[in-house]
């Protein structure tokens, strides 16, 4: 991958934070256009996101919605559009129905999301600040419009039992093709355990991918491969996975690491699954850990203290000592004396 095409890969979070009301990450399909929050119509996506996404576009537009508390927001829905829960507490109107949604935590909570097809009306009414993470992508079918809660999921413990833990991350799948075929996306969350992998071993598929990162400190940060190279991940960061390139993830130690993924079917070929990449695959196997490395226990290491203390006391006693002034020049002796002499040990010098 060209600099210039891992670059366009990562867009990074504004470095004051998400502001109120719609921020575009990416444009959509041709980097065109990007969502109105204000209008709650599509209105024009930044010189900088077009740019990228003319060097490699995922077909999906990606921005954050922010409410100040208080505000109400109605849209308008041009394209299939998905609306995912990130912090907050907002009173939803949609297809009839009336619910209140909230979400204190990323990581200990499971998601709300408002998922709508094209000519849809949502009305939202910030009772908090509120934030959401909002995906759009081009379908000609007409899908309606449903909101998912947070009791609808099962929570994945993956990778638990391989590569000694390594791997273990939580999974939650909003929905997928088996349970949404209408749909041309694929989306859920990972929750990726401080100072471990997640999206591992590497796997791959054809359809493009969106990830988006947040983190449970501030300076949190992460690792994300694409392909060959890595970038450095933090909160807020957003990146743009090409199809049929391998993929991971890792957290620093003391971090926990969460990331939105969003997935674009390909005319003709909806995502299905992923593949893993071949040469990783033995990691599945629980019966191969991998090399585990040999800690000494306390004991063992209080034991090889003793031994060392008590070589080092041996090694001291019986050290040569200081030299007799003296003795160390001896005069000439007289032939008497050296006739003596030599029947004792020599002197140590």
């Amino acid at each position: 991958m060209t600099p210039k095409t891992l670059a366009s890969c990562l867009r990074r979070a504004p470095a004051a934070g998400f502001a109120y009301g719609y921020t575009p990450v990416t444009g959509s399909n041709a980097g065109q256009e990007g969502w109105n929050a204000t209008s709650g119509r599509v209105g024009p996506t930044t010189k900088a996101a077009k740019a990228q996404d003319r060097v490699f576009n995922t077909g999906m537009s990606f921005g954050v919605l922010r409410l100040r508390r208080g505000e109400t927001l109605t849209a308008t829905t041009d394209q299939e559009t998905l609306w995912v829960l990130m912090s907050g507490r907002c009173r939803v109107a949609l297809a009839g129905q009336t619910a209140t949604v909230a979400r204190a935590s990323l990581f200990d909570e499971g998601p709300y999301a408002v998922h709508a097809g094209t000519e849809e009306q949502i009305t939202f009414k910030a009772e908090t600040v509120t934030e959401w993470a909002v995906t759009r992508t081009p379908n000609p079918r007409r899908i309606g419009a449903r909101l998912y809660r947070n009791d609808e999921f099962t929570t994945e413990d993956r990778g638990a039992g391989l590569a000694q833990g390594a791997c273990r991350r939580l999974v939650r799948t909003i929905f997928d093709y088996s349970t949404r075929p209408d749909s041309n996306l694929v989306v859920g969350e990972v929750v990726n355990f401080p100072g471990r992998w997640s999206t591992y071993p590497p796997h791959h598929h054809p359809q493009p991918e969106i990830y988006h990162y947040r983190f449970t400190e501030p300076q949190g940060y992460g690792h994300c491969e694409i392909g060959d190279d890595v970038v450095k991940v933090r909160g807020g960061d957003t990146a743009l996975i090409p199809g049929g390139l391998d993929h991971s993830q890792v957290s620093a130690p003391g971090y926990g690491m969460y990331y939105l993924w969003v997935i674009r079917h390909l005319p003709g070929t909806p995502y299905r699954g992923f593949e893993f990449t071949p040469e990783h695959k033995w990691l599945l196997d629980p019966l191969q850990q991998g090399w585990v490395p040999q800690v000494p226990s306390a004991d063992q290491r209080a034991r090889r203290s003793r031994s060392t203390s008590s070589r080092s006391t041996s090694s001291s006693s019986a050290s040569p000592s200081s030299p007799n002034p003296s003795s160390a020049s001896p005069s000439p002796a007289s032939p008497s004396s050296a006739s003596s002499s030599s029947s004792r040990p020599p002197s140590k010098p």
